[in-house]
């Protein structure tokens, strides 16, 4: 039987259903019409450091109040959605509900977002997890959209160029200077793979972006294994008022 046809028969008795709210889509790895309309995608005018929506038409050196105020180690920044609504919904439900089908997308809408920080040389490395934390969650959520990403745009992924050394309490509900001095120090570079990283560029991959602690102390590390520029992408990004 044709490929096209078996497909058709499994769209039959397995019709494709929506990430979000499970109702039937027109195709699999898809959002229907009203989740669409519903998901925060970021669009328009961006910080260029965070990727935070800004008012305003277009401008190459738009920056944020809070990227103004605190030194950021990495060159750009980007995100794909505003964490609220449907687009939290889908996060929580890659990171604890094991919907590893959100991944795809996920790394199609990323990696559109991510067009200004790819250059020819780039590698992606996704932020590590804590080795208990991956025991107990069984996969990394980070290092699964770093792989996506590299295969849907042809570049080298280095999954374990960097270690969380140290376990960090949750951050949900920390202060900005809590959450940079719980990460200071808990991630290295992985000596072992640092000839992977050395004078190249890096995108560097997690899946939500808060105050940029966990990106800063990730880009530190890689800068202190001879990474020569990081840029940041982000599934989804959490803004004030968002």
């Amino acid at each position: 039987m044709p490929v096209a046809a078996v497909q058709t028969v499994l769209d039959l008795v397995f019709p494709p259903r929506c990430l979000s709210c499970g109702g039937f889509t027109g195709e699999d790895g898809g959002l229907c019409g009203p989740c669409w309309r519903d998901t925060p995608f970021i669009t328009g005018l961006v910080c260029k450091m965070c990727g935070v929506p800004l008012p305003g038409r277009d401008a190459e050196e738009a920056i944020c109040d809070d990227c103004l105020r605190i030194a950021r180690p990495w060159t750009m920044g980007r995100a794909a959605l505003l964490y609220t609504g449907v687009a939290r919904d889908m996060v929580l439900k890659l990171k604890h509900g094991d919907r590893h089908d959100i991944i795809a997308p996920a790394a199609r809408w990323m990696l559109r977002s991510a067009a200004p920080l790819i250059s020819p040389d780039t590698c992606v490395v996704p932020v590590p997890l804590h080795t208990w934390r991956l025991i107990r969650r069984r996969f990394n959520q980070s290092a699964l959209l770093a792989q996506e990403l590299g295969r849907q745009g042809g570049m080298a992924v280095v999954p374990d160029a960097l270690r969380r050394i140290r376990a960090t309490p949750s951050l949900d509900g920390r202060t900005r200077e809590e959450r940079f001095a719980a990460l200071d120090g808990a991630i290295v570079g992985a000596r072992n793979r640092a000839s992977r990283i050395a004078g190249r560029d890096v995108l560097l991959v997690d899946d939500v972006m808060t105050s940029g602690a966990t990106f800063a102390a990730a880009t530190e590390a890689l800068h202190a294994v001879g990474a020569q520029r990081v840029c940041v992408l982000a599934l989804a990004r959490v803004a004030k008022n968002a």
